[in-house]
């Protein structure tokens, strides 16, 4: 065996917004109980069959009190209270909710192991457009709408309740039928199960087991409280908010804060800290030094970008240069310094993302594989891994809640030769960092930039109304306002300047609740005049979100292309130069199931619009006949395409058509198109009646039957201008 084995670091960051509104004192989304019964305390009580295995667990403040809030009062959110109600006594608006919002989980793993559950989803549909939920309304009973309240909150319980629980095991085998009492008990069982989560994790950390470490209170990112500038480090021609924000006094107060609570809940001071995204910048480390902070994490990204050095891997993913990422550096100057471990992005994306889809043996044994590799690359001296991702979100993904993996995996590293599961803060007792960084890169782990919180319009309004609400608290202040009122006001100002709401806004991500978050935002910052009893200005009563906006593409059309509408990529470099949109990446829900269409690339020649959807399964099946998939066009005015594919003879057809006084005509046959492997399709610019420098904007949705099932980019439009005969001359002078 290695003197000195390969140390591991699984770092599970548990967090969820801050989902109240402390005014009115109703939670208006139930993502905290949800996983509550599901992934927080499942998640270190795994541990207990594996004392070998040691890991750091990092809780955000604003979770811990959301859960506590659960546990000791009689709150209720939204959700709670409709299944509470009795199916009876459901109003119409009852119903309607129940059919739109009790089946978002994940359809695959914890819908359609159950059959009464993928019944009433069966009977529902898969379209939740007003028309189609009103229509379902018909085909559901008092008895469907009583078992669709159970299902919802029974399928969220981890398979440890659903595999030991007497109640909860005979609820599944019962499937259907439910009784109002059956669901008042089940109800009843999850705030039980919420109860247990911080006493375990309150018992292992005592234990020495795993390692709690803690968030700035309200998931702010650190470095944009302190200058919003520093959004140009990593990206100099970034749009910025009118106002620059620059309150370095808020972030310490985020940190000091979430340091007193953490150590009232656990009985000590945490010693590690991932900042919220894994922000950092040079300029936040003088103040987590000063406030005791020992070690910090962020992305490997930083650490290039910090280094000027690049992440070198080769195609599978392996490092080439491993000695510079596997260990802990040294951040800051003088006495005011922290330790630095960066997360392997592969590692952490291939557990986060990919091993979900794959068998659990098979996946273990990648992981181990790739583990060992690292292992004799670095050579037999002290290095570290840092695998670090949500521990809630991904596992809804892996089938079992992910146990089975999580099994296989645990049992693996107890006995693997060589590798060893550490915290971070055992790993750097022992081997305290050494190398020092000259000057920490501003970024997050996402991308080493701040992009997704700042410089798309959405976030850059949300940013300018923080900071004139705020001004307007500080005035009140200044005139000497009541002591109570200030705390309760500044408190909404620490909640809005979460990262939750920014990462909704923009065109980055989305979810099933995006107008939830934008009016939660809002009410926050509605708070603030509310309770110091200013008048609430109207901007702020008005969504930040837009619906009616440009998409970023996850690649830019680079130059004219011109490929063979033939159904297949017939080679790499026909669609090389196209713009590119990734469904996966265009926001994807937590709690949407799989889509049709997995890729959208486009771009033209200068006679045609070209358009190429790639499906996430096969067009051959006969299924593939109840689709339709349509090309909207926002400008040209009224017009869409729609395309039908036809399995049997592996063909497809296209038609264009035009509203006109609101019935929608037929304006000519798309001759060129095919479906075989993927969608291909060349629409003339002369048929939409396009000329050079015209903008084209489009959407694709996707309907079964007739009923909408889903709409590409989920909100928003792709953007192309028709392009002149100097195109690629000009592309080339960018």
């Amino acid at each position: 065996m290695s003197d000195h084995p390969l140390s591991i670091a699984f770092i599970w960051h548990m967090h969820q917004p801050y989902y109240k509104d402390d005014l009115t004192g109703s939670y208006i989304l139930p993502w905290v109980r949800m996983h509550g019964i599901k992934d927080y305390y499942d998640m270190p009580a795994l541990l207990n069959d594996f004392p070998a295995i040691h890991q750091t667990f990092n809780l955000v403040p604003s979770l811990l009190k959301q859960i506590q809030d659960y546990v000791g009062s009689d709150v209720h959110d939204k959700f709670l209270s409709l299944a509470l109600k009795p199916a009876d006594e459901l109003a119409h608006e009852d119903k309607l909710f129940l059919l739109k919002n009790s089946f978002m989980a994940n359809w695959d793993t914890m819908i359609r192991p159950y059959p009464a559950y993928w019944r009433l989803l069966d009977r529902r549909g898969k379209s939740v457009s007003p028309n189609d939920l009103e229509n379902a309304t018909r085909y559901f009973t008092n008895q469907d709408y009583r078992d669709l309240q159970v299902w919802f909150n029974l399928a969220w319980f981890d398979q440890l309740f659903k595999q030991n629980d007497p109640f909860i095991k005979g609820l599944i085998e019962k499937g259907s039928g439910f009784t109002e009492e059956e669901k008042r008990l089940l109800l009843e069982k999850q705030r039980v199960v919420m109860a247990l989560i911080i006493p375990e994790y309150k018992k292992l950390a005592e234990l020495g087991r795993i390692e709690l470490t803690t968030t700035p209170f309200y998931h702010p990112i650190l470095p944009l409280l302190v200058d919003t500038d520093l959004a140009r480090v990593a990206t100099p021609d970034i749009h910025l908010p009118v106002n620059r924000f620059t309150h370095p006094e808020d972030a310490k107060v985020q940190v000091e804060r979430a340091l007193a609570y953490h150590e009232a809940l656990f009985g000590s001071r945490p010693q590690g800290m991932w900042p919220s995204e894994g922000s950092v910048a040079e300029e936040i480390i003088p103040l987590l030094a000063d406030a005791g902070i020992r070690w910090i994490g962020t992305d490997e990204g930083v650490l290039s970008r910090s280094l000027g050095v690049p992440i070198d891997r080769d195609f599978s993913g392996v490092m080439k240069n491993p000695g510079m990422l596997y260990k802990p550096y040294l951040a800051g100057k003088g006495d005011k310094t922290v330790s630095i471990v960066f997360r392997d992005h592969t590692l952490s994306d291939l557990v986060g993302f990919v091993y979900s889809k794959w068998d659990s043996k098979t996946a273990v044994n990648d992981l181990i594989e790739r583990l060992h590799r690292i292992r004799k690359s670095v050579g037999n001296r002290p290095h570290l891994v840092s695998i670090i991702l949500d521990g809630e979100n991904a596992w809804e993904y892996y089938p079992n809640d992910g146990r089975d993996f999580f099994l296989n995996l645990y049992e693996r590293l107890s006995r693997e030769e060589g590798l060893q599961c550490v915290t971070v803060g055992e790993y750097l007792k022992q081997h305290p960092a050494e190398d020092r960084i000259e000057r920490l890169h501003a970024g997050s782990w996402i991308y080493s930039n701040f992009r997704i919180w700042i410089g798309h319009e959405e976030d850059n309004r949300a940013w300018d109304l923080l900071g004139q609400t705020r001004e307007a608290l500080v005035q009140y202040a200044n005139r000497n306002g009541d002591p109570e009122k200030l705390a309760k006001a500044w408190e909404e100002i620490y909640i809005a300047e979460g990262s939750d709401w920014c990462w909704w806004y923009g065109d980055d991500h989305f979810s099933e609740n995006d107008e939830e978050f934008d009016l939660l935002f809002r009410t926050h910052l509605m708070n603030v005049y509310r309770i110091i009893g200013l008048d609430v200005p109207d901007e702020l009563r008005v969504p930040i979100l837009r619906e009616d906006r440009e998409a970023r593409p996850t690649v830019d059309l680079t130059a004219l292309i011109s490929p063979t509408i033939d159904g297949q990529v017939s080679n790499y470099f026909e669609w090389l130069s196209a713009g590119f949109y990734d469904v996966a990446r265009g926001g994807g829900a937590m709690h949407r199931g799989a889509s049709v269409i997995a890729h959208i690339y486009y771009g033209f020649d200068l006679r045609n619009l070209f358009i190429r959807l790639d499906p996430s399964q096969s067009l051959q099946e006969e299924t593939a006949a109840e689709l339709s998939f349509f090309v909207n066009f926002l400008l040209p005015k009224g017009m869409d395409v729609e395309v039908r594919v036809m399995p049997r003879e592996r063909c497809a057809t296209a038609t264009l058509y035009r509203g006109e006084n609101g019935a929608r005509k037929e304006v000519a046959a798309i001759n060129n198109v095919a479906a075989n492997e993927v969608i291909e399709l060349a629409i003339p610019f002369e048929l939409l009646g396009v000329k050079p420098n015209d903008e084209i904007h489009c959407f694709i949705t996707v309907e079964r039957k007739g009923s909408e099932i889903e709409k590409w980019p989920y909100r928003g439009f792709i953007q192309v201008k028709v392009p002149t005969d100097d195109f690629e001359a000009m592309m080339w002078q960018v």
